[in-house]
């Protein structure tokens, strides 16, 4: 047997054959995928920003991932994060999307074609996500974006790899000789640059596209032909919870990762479906007709007992019941279907909410103002009594008189209630939960609400001991929640409280807790604190 010769292995510190490609360290190579993935994310955002913001990848991937969360997921994110959820949505997102780009970094100088499939797979999904959500010139921002990584990734590789010269004989295996380290070194941050100017200019065009949309309303709104009454000056307790909700502090739920920004030049809002006269309106034409002005609170099904899902506000907008006498309503109609701008969203609407005499419109302003894009502008549907997800659309751009039958709504069809009345319940303020009640003003105090049918009786209970009968603040009208308090005067130490609310019609909120999937949560608020 002839046994074939051993040819010995290279030295470390032996020099690299001339014309040899030299493939820079792990980082440098895991950091050249993430900084391509960053243009084209930064340049899809860009784009986006100058045609349809929801396009951009990022948010066309996140907003896809929230329609396809199972009910529970979404449950738990909303009570874990509140208002945080969507922004630790985006960030897991990117977080994946670094991993993801890092791993074809590494590959980029092996396997050149699999990265770069990889990158133009990234604007695909991107694409893919976008048209699926909105229409095809939504897939824009992502193909421009899959188009900038491919050309960002090979740039640098080619840098690197392109014109090889013989390493200096202390360099060790698959590292850049010096002049080949600087130039990949100068291409890996200039195209860094050019990613982060990027997604910076879309930031400034985003901006800049918000400020142009308030500019535009300062114009103002109509006078009210039916103007809210002043409150009465006892709604309001001293030290408590703002009865009125300033506007910036104002619980936002919805399915949208960036916020509609709608101009109310080209925007109309057509009614139409089982109806004599259907009817599309201007905004202009809409703040033509009469306007009512309403003192109400609103609250989200996802509020969970004692939570702060709860607002109260004025409001201005055109009544349903002008909406009902112009375009004449069907027999068999059952049920208003609402469409948003915001990504396909729906909502069904009972027709009795809107036809039996209660203040249910269609709201253009809030507190004096045009409503902020993220309230709603240019108009939204505000129906009193009922949860938000069965009622209060935003950003509306339809309204459709139809049968349950024929239309389920987007909550509907991931199992939430079809009928979303809002519950009685109320919540304890003051103390905070294992806060200090002080000796010199003990109060415990909060609110209750059970919107359309008011709130008649607040009681609370000190460990375990009897249910005393709260004193209420002044009724402001069966649509707005109530303020309550109760001196307590037991003995110093630690404690625990629970409040309960009967309703205008007698019925007292239950003990027993439930969840807020699917029709909202019952139970007694409960804290504990400290009395000096």
């Amino acid at each position: 047997m002839t046994l074939s010769p051993v040819r010995p292995r290279p030295a470390a510190d032996a020099p690299h054959p001339a014309g040899a490609v030299r493939v820079p360290g792990r980082t440098a190579r895991a950091l050249t995928g993430v900084v391509a993935a960053g243009v084209a994310v930064g340049v899809g955002h860009l784009v986006a920003s100058l045609t349809s913001p929801p396009a951009s990848p990022l948010i066309a991937v996140g907003s896809a991932l929230i329609d396809a969360a199972p009910t529970p997921a979404k449950t738990f994110a909303v009570r874990l994060l509140g208002n945080y959820d969507k922004p630790v949505l985006i960030g897991a997102v990117a977080l994946a999307l670094l991993v993801f780009a890092a791993v074809l970094g590494l590959l980029a100088w092996t396997h050149r074609r699999v990265a770069v499939a990889g990158i133009a797979l990234l604007g695909l999904v991107g694409a893919a996500t976008a048209v699926y959500r909105g229409g095809p010139v939504d897939a824009f921002p992502s193909l421009v974006a899959g188009a900038a990584g491919v050309a960002a990734l090979l740039l640098v590789v080619r840098r690197s790899t392109s014109s090889p010269r013989p390493a200096p004989a202390t360099a060790t295996d698959r590292s850049l000789g010096t002049p080949d380290r600087r130039g990949f070194l100068a291409t890996l941050g200039l195209t860094a640059l050019v990613a982060a100017l990027a997604g910076g200019g879309g930031v400034v065009v985003g901006r800049v596209r918000s400020a142009s949309a308030l500019a535009r309303r300062g114009a103002g709104l109509p006078t009210p032909t039916s103007p809210a009454p002043p409150l009465p000056a006892g709604v309001q307790l001293p030290g408590m919870t703002p009865f009125t909700t300033p506007v910036d502090d104002f619980y936002r739920v919805d399915i949208s990762l960036v916020t509609p920004q709608i101009d109310a030049s080209g925007w109309s809002l057509t009614i139409d479906g089982m109806v004599d006269t259907p009817l599309t309106l201007t905004y202009d034409e809409l703040l033509a007709m009469p306007m009512i002005e309403r003192d109400i609170t609103l609250t989200c099904v996802s509020n969970e007992v004692g939570g702060s899902y709860v607002s109260s506000g004025r409001w201005l907008g055109v009544p349903f019941s002008a909406i009902l006498e112009k375009v004449g309503v069907q027999a068999g109609v059952d049920q208003v279907y609402s469409y948003s701008l915001d990504s396909g969203y729906t909502a069904s609407t009972p027709i009795q909410a809107v036809s039996d005499g209660r203040d249910a419109m269609i709201a253009v302003g809030l507190d004096g103002k045009p409503l902020a894009d993220a309230r709603g502008y240019p108009a939204r549907m505000i129906v009193p009594g009922l949860f938000g997800f069965v009622a209060n659309t935003k950003w509306l751009e339809r309204i459709e008189f139809t049968t349950y039958a024929r239309r389920t709504a987007y909550w509907t069809e991931r199992k939430w209630a079809t009928d979303g009345p809002i519950l009685t319940q109320s919540r304890i303020d003051l103390p905070k939960s294992l806060a200090t009640l002080p000796k010199d003003k003990p109060v415990i105090a909060g609110v209750a609400w059970a919107q359309h049918r008011g709130i008649a009786k607040v009681e609370v209970r000190v460990d375990d001991g009897d249910w005393q009968e709260a004193s209420l603040a002044t009724d402001g009208g069966i649509d707005l929640w109530r303020q309550w308090s109760l001196r307590y005067d037991g003995p110093a130490g630690l404690h625990t409280a629970e409040v309960r609310a009967t309703d205008a019609t007698g019925a007292t909120q239950p003990e027993a807790r439930t969840k807020v999937f699917p029709d909202g949560a019952r139970g007694w608020h409960q804290i504990q604190f400290t009395s000096e």
